[in-house]
């Protein structure tokens, strides 16, 4: 059962670029108490980027809106699989100083566009975040397929129907956090990638090979506070 949401939101033209990767190079990035999740023997690192639209906390009138863009890995803990974050840039500097406060997770600030073009929808993103390494990306994702949700136990519903992320605080406690929202509608989908240092910032090499990418048109979401792994308490905001 999911606590009382405290934010909701809708992630909207959302990208999911994601390279298979030996398990071991997601093991060694992994904070204590967190193992990488694998499918045929393969973990995977994903590039996702979306307009996160009308995020607001439980009872706000006014949301607010801007694009963003993650880089993740998939990994089990001790409250089940879940998603775990190496950054997540976002056009908001009042967004990302709360998300880093309230849900402990690596928000850094970026300058960033997410546009319709005639090759399909442009997302461009260049890292403005002080003290941490620079990072732009930008990238033309086009659906090529009709929607339809990932039937379980395939790849597709291994990398996208997740719901729960774990973090980590500097001190080394782990953290987890439930997400609810619908089954993702993926269409297969066409990228072209001009620029992407995701890999580098985060200390990995880029990964071999093409990615497998979906699109999918969005999901409403609703996000509960995060709670010290194996407590019952949420910390306080």
């Amino acid at each position: 059962m999911f606590s009382p949401s405290l934010l909701s939101m809708r992630w909207a033209d959302v990208l999911f670029a994601h390279w298979a990767v030996d398990p071991a190079v997601v093991e060694e990035s992994l904070p204590e108490g967190l193992s990488a999740d694998t499918y045929d023997g393969d973990a995977y690192l994903g590039v996702v980027g979306f307009q996160m639209e009308d995020i607001r906390p439980r009872g706000a009138p006014i949301g607010r809106s801007f694009p963003e863009l993650n880089l993740r890995t998939y990994v089990t803990g001790p409250n089940g699989p879940g998603i775990y974050f190496y950054n997540l840039d976002a056009d908001d500097g009042l967004s990302v100083g709360v998300a880093r406060r309230v849900f402990n997770l690596p928000y850094y600030r970026a300058a960033m566009s997410v546009e319709g073009t005639g090759d399909g929808i442009r997302l461009r993103s260049q890292r403005t975040h002080d003290g941490v390494p620079a990072a732009d990306f930008d990238a033309t994702y086009q659906p090529t397929g009709d929607p339809t949700p990932a039937d379980p136990g395939t790849l597709d519903a291994f990398l996208t129907e997740r719901y729960r992320f774990y973090a980590a605080s500097d001190g080394g406690t782990l953290y987890a956090g439930p997400v609810e929202h619908p089954p993702w509608d993926l269409q297969s989908a066409a990228l072209t990638i001009r620029e992407n240092d995701l890999f580098q910032a985060n200390g990995f090499d880029h990964p071999g090979g093409d990615p497998l990418v979906h699109y999918s048109p969005g999901v409403d979401v609703r996000a509960s506070l995060i709670r010290p792994v194996g407590s019952s308490l949420p910390i306080p905001p």
